[in-house]
């Protein structure tokens, strides 16, 4: 699949960063929503005229030059509460969203996390179902390495091979790809570039910019309909445009 992309500079898009949804009593990562509580922001964006949207259809927006009422939603890691917990919520608001997966831990669990429960992942059954329910499906990497860390080998696994694994499960190349940790430098903007991805998602790129270091906005158990309002004002005063956007 691939994302249409302008040379024009623009606003910087809107774009929700997710996790788990579900029992967030023990969190020590703040990665958990409640599925209530992924209703009312829901409920909060459809009041002020947004509707949550994946990454892919809010890129194809831009390029056209709408879109300015779209927000994207992602929810990274791949956790299996995305088709109980995140998945009705969404459906009964209208919206579509972007998952993030690791096809090398496909049924597994986050691993990666020292502290707090584990949490069980999507099987390669499960992301299918995501799939054919209008989700868009994006790598998150092989195993959810660091790739400001990583070797030349082991870079090529978790942006190469992995986009090749979700092709495979799937029947279609994945657009998307979301750096693991939030963290990037321009050798990991390149790799994903050349291994196809139209676009990837980081948190604060930082002096990064272009559709391959797109800025997101954690969303969080806390965030009440003010600390929206002051995520969404605040991201759009502070980003610079995103180059390649308009």
């Amino acid at each position: 699949m691939s994302v249409p992309v302008e040379a024009a500079p623009g606003p910087v898009p809107w774009v929700a960063m997710y996790h788990s949804v579900g029992d967030c009593s023990d969190d020590p990562y703040r990665i958990t929503v409640t599925p209530e509580r992924l209703e009312r922001q829901l409920a909060w964006l459809s009041r002020r005229g947004l509707r949550g949207v994946s990454v892919a259809e809010l890129l194809a927006a831009r390029a056209r030059g709408e879109g300015r009422d779209l927000v994207g939603l992602t929810f990274d890691d791949g956790y299996a509460d995305f088709l109980t917990g995140a998945l009705p919520v969404l459906r009964r608001h209208g919206c579509t969203a972007t998952l993030f997966v690791l096809p090398g831990r496909l049924g597994g669990d986050n691993a990666w996390d020292p502290l707090g429960p584990r949490k069980p992942l999507l099987t390669a059954d499960g992301i299918r179902q995501a799939a054919a329910e209008g989700v868009e499906i994006g790598s998150h990497g092989m195993t959810h390495v660091d790739l400001t860390r990583a070797d030349d080998l082991t870079l090529k696994t978790e942006t190469v091979d992995s986009r090749a694994a979700l092709e495979k499960l799937l029947g279609s190349e994945p657009a998307g790809f979301c750096y693991p940790y939030g963290t990037l430098d321009q050798r990991a903007v390149d790799a994903v570039r050349e291994a196809g991805y139209a676009y990837a998602c980081a948190i604060d790129p930082g002096p990064l910019n272009g559709p391959h270091a797109l800025p997101r906005v954690h969303v969080g158990q806390n965030d009440t309909s003010v600390r929206l309002f002051l995520k969404y004002r605040l991201h759009r005063l502070r980003r610079r445009p995103v180059e390649g956007l308009r």
